[in-house]
Formats: structure tokens, C-alpha cells, sequence
């Protein structure tokens, strides 16, 4: 977000009532059945996101394009409550957001960082995952971290609350924070796959397919709930005296590769990236 991505405002100014017209009526709207799930005391989720930059992070530069743009979306400026005159349901109401209480930019040791960046970035991102966030405030963070690793100068990290939104929702809304660096009031480019649109007779057997992938899907992760076990896999996460240990670790890996894997299953990449 910082550094050579250049955000601009999401809205001109005349959009500006409309804004405020959606977050009035978004206070006391109910939480979805889903982000009520992500509040479960055993289902609690984030989604956390890694953001290398290609120079050193500005604080006052990334605070004031939040100000711009994120905190003037419902949901980065709303905390959910308990709804007393329904039982225990939890809606959203609209608060003041104090940018100071979401940007955290921790206290390094250089040390820890000199001797292994890359490792130094992991741990913390593993350790950010063991932290719950504030109720009391909207339920997002931006941890701004100064280390040059092997693949940027600079990283940011988001941890967002998943009733907020899902990966999908949250990649639209950073690409709308966004604007080119070559013109700053123009949206960025997103290439499009321009297919030719197919017949009737492959519809009809595309959706029967999905119907049955679908009951397939379902039974197994019914079986799997009553007696199969999960496959053990090198990824799947460690157990030490019955706790789960899970920590963040990632790689650069080619797009060619990628597109190895998926010509082999005859999948399409999107298909692919959802396993």
C-alpha cells in the first residue's frame, strides 16, 4: 500500500453523502449466519496478508491512505455487538475509528532481524495468528514492519477479522484503494479471460456435474465427520501434547509450475488456487 502503490480516494467528493447514507444504515444491521460462525468461540477466524513494498514503509503516508479509503467502508469502521433485545444475536454499529489503535509498527530487535529477516517476518506473522483481536473497536490491523527480506524492502501485514469479508470480497476492495502508478486516477488493470460462451448442451452437462460434485462433497465430509480420517499431509499442521502448532511459511513459486499442475488435472487456474 505504501511506498510506489499510490492510493487515491475510493469516491469523489459528490459521493461523499452516499457514503455516509451506507454506514447510517448499516449500524444495527445483523450479522450474517456465517460472520456469527466466525465468532464462535472454537471457529474464530482471520485472514491474514503479507504485502512486501519495494521501498521503506511511510506510516504517515499508508494512515493517510487509509483515511481516504478503507475506513470509509461499513465494515473497517463498525464493531459488532450483542443486540440485548435479541437474545444473544450480534449486529454491527458504526464507531469513530482511531487509525493509532489499527496501525501497529512494533519495536525491532535488530538482532532477530539481521540475523534472518525472512524468519524474523514468519514468526511474527505465526505469532500475530495466537493474538485475538479488540471487540471493542472495528476488527482489522495493519502491522507495519521495516525489514528488508529477500523479496521486498518493507512488509505489511493485514489481519482481518473473516466476518468482515472473504478473500475474494477483501482482493476487490484493495484493488479499489488502489490506482495506477502511472496515472493516479485510473483503476488498475485486471486481465479478463475473454471465453466464447458454450452451448446449450454443455451448460446442461456442466451443471449436472456440479450437482453431483456437490452430493459427492457433501458425503465425504459427512463420512469424514463420523469415521474417515484427514490424509496425512506435509502441510497439515503439527501436534505437541494435543496442541496445534501453526505458523505461517511461504515460498516463491513459478507461474509456470503452476500452470503444469493445472494442465495435468485439467483444471482451470481459479480451481486450482481453491484446493
Amino acid at each position: 500500500m505504501a511506498g510506489e502503490i499510490r492510493t487515491a480516494e475510493v469516491v469523489v467528493a459528490a459521493d461523499i453523502k452516499a457514503i455516509d447514507k451506507e454506514k447510517s444504515s448499516f449500524t444495527g444491521y445483523a450479522l450474517s449466519p456465517a460472520a456469527r460462525l466466525f465468532h464462535s468461540p472454537k471457529f474464530n477466524c482471520y485472514i491474514v496478508a503479507i504485502m512486501g513494498c519495494k521501498t521503506k514503509i511511510n506510516p504517515a503516508v499508508v494512515k493517510l491512505g487509509l483515511e481516504r479509503t478503507l475506513i470509509k467502508h461499513p465494515r473497517f469502521s463498525s464493531k459488532p455487538v450483542v443486540d440485548g433485545c435479541k437474545g444473544r444475536k450480534m449486529k454491527w454499529e458504526q464507531t469513530e475509528v482511531n487509525l493509532d489503535d489499527h496501525i501497529i509498527i512494533p519495536n525491532l530487535d535488530d538482532g532477530d532481524v539481521v540475523e534472518s529477516p525472512d524468519k524474523f517476518v514468519e514468526d511474527y506473522v505465526s505469532h500475530l495468528t495466537t493474538l485475538p483481536l479488540d471487540l471493542n473497536k472495528p476488527l482489522w490491523e495493519l502491522h507495519l514492519l521495516n525489514v528488508k527480506t529477500s523479496d521486498a524492502e518493507a512488509v505489511g501485514v493485514f489481519k482481518i477479522h473473516h466476518s468482515i469479508g472473504d478473500g475474494a470480497s477483501l482482493v476487490s476492495l484493495l484493488l479499489a484503494c488502489t490506482r495506477k502508478s502511472s496515472d493516479t486516477e485510473e483503476l488498475p488493470t485486471v486481465p479478463m479471460n475473454n471465453k466464447p460462451s458454450p452451448g446449450v448442451f454443455l451448460l446442461i452437462w456442466t451443471l449436472l456435474k456440479l450437482i453431483w460434485n456437490t452430493l459427492v462433497d457433501l458425503f465425504l465430509f459427512a463420512a469424514t465427520m463420523l469415521f474417515l480420517k484427514d490424509t496425512k499431509t506435509p502441510i497439515k499442521a503439527l501436534t505437541v501434547e494435543g496442541q496445534q502448532l501453526r505458523r505461517f511459511v511461504h515460498r516463491t513459486v513459478s507461474l509456470d509450475d503452476i500452470k503444469l499442475v493445472k494442465n495435468a488435472l485439467n483444471m482451470v487456474q481459479s480451481d486450482l488456487f481453491c484446493q
